[in-house]
């Protein structure tokens, strides 16, 4: 192999400066991207006219979009077939078709977002699943409804919709609830409107609900996805619901009790993850979500 060519002190210079205004030129792109001001369709037009940008990576793109973080990039960029090191001057016809029928359907309020919704036992761990996919993308949070009285730490419109007993009596009587349900003497139902505006402008959607919630959800919209999430064994389940501190033995045996019923329940959903890793779990839903 042959040395590298010598650069005199004048042409490394040179080098220097062209590559650091070739990144300022790239950061700048991807600050417009991420606040909205450019489109995919504009940069990847860009990249055949300008060598900055297109040298710029595919993922690097595609992180810097609202709400779609790297797991996102990686799943689209795997069904694409594009290599996570291929840059924007690299992409084939056929990629480049794919990208924009992503993006620009979205853009122009075309794609209609997924609804899944994520059930299972008590304890198995939802919460933990669904936190960590919203970290990591952008699935639409529901706000639920409750007739319960709000404590000191929760805020109207961003913990719950606190809603009277009339209120609530009001909604179900013009179906306004995807699903509802009564626990520990108030009521709690994920409101329809909210649900159907993201996924309409979109968004993708994620509900972390009970299993007859999710049930109800299904009867309300056949779009609906419901998914299961298992553990990976009943004594895996059985340990974390017995080490709960905060439950008394009466309660344990009751959340066990329901546990076991809901179970049963999960051949009756369409898909069942099971929940032995975190992230693995959040990828499937991501991968459900584009797919």
């Amino acid at each position: 192999m042959n040395p590298p060519p010598k650069l005199t002190p004048e042409a490394r210079a040179a080098a220097l400066a062209k590559a650091a205004a070739s990144r300022r030129f790239r950061a700048d792109i991807k600050a417009q991207v991420k606040t909205g001001q450019m489109s995919v369709r504009k940069v990847l037009d860009l990249a055949a006219s300008n060598e900055f940008v297109g040298k710029m990576r595919v993922s690097a793109l595609l992180e810097s979009l609202p709400g779609v973080g790297k797991i996102r990039a990686q799943v689209l960029m795997e069904k694409m077939g594009i290599s996570f090191t291929r840059r924007l001057q690299g992409l084939g016809k056929h990629q480049v078709s794919q990208l924009l029928a992503e993006f620009d359907a979205v853009a122009q309020g075309l794609k209609r977002g997924k609804l899944l919704v994520l059930s299972g036992p008590g304890g198995v761990g939802k919460s933990t699943v669904a936190h960590r996919l919203r970290e990591v993308s952008d699935f639409w949070v529901s706000i639920s409804a409750t007739t319960r009285k709000s404590r000191p730490n929760e805020i109207e419109g961003v913990d719950y919709y606190f809603l009277s007993d009339e209120q609530f009596d009001e909604k179900i009587a013009h179906d306004e609830f995807l699903e509802w349900a009564q626990f520990a003497g108030a009521r709690y139902g994920t409101p329809r409107m909210g649900v159907e505006t993201a996924l309409r402008s979109g968004k993708n959607v994620l509900l972390e609900i009970e299993v007859d919630g999710a049930f109800q959800v299904k009867r309300h919209t056949s779009e609906a996805v419901l998914i299961f999430l298992q553990p990976p064994s009943w004594e895996h389940l059985v340990s974390r619901l017995e080490n709960r501190g905060s439950d008394t033995p009466e309660r344990r045996a009751h959340r066990l009790e329901l546990a076991q019923s809901e179970m049963a329940s999960a051949k009756d959903f369409d898909l069942i993850l099971v929940n032995d890793e975190v992230e693995n779990v959040v990828s499937r839903l991501v991968s459900l979500a584009i797919h």
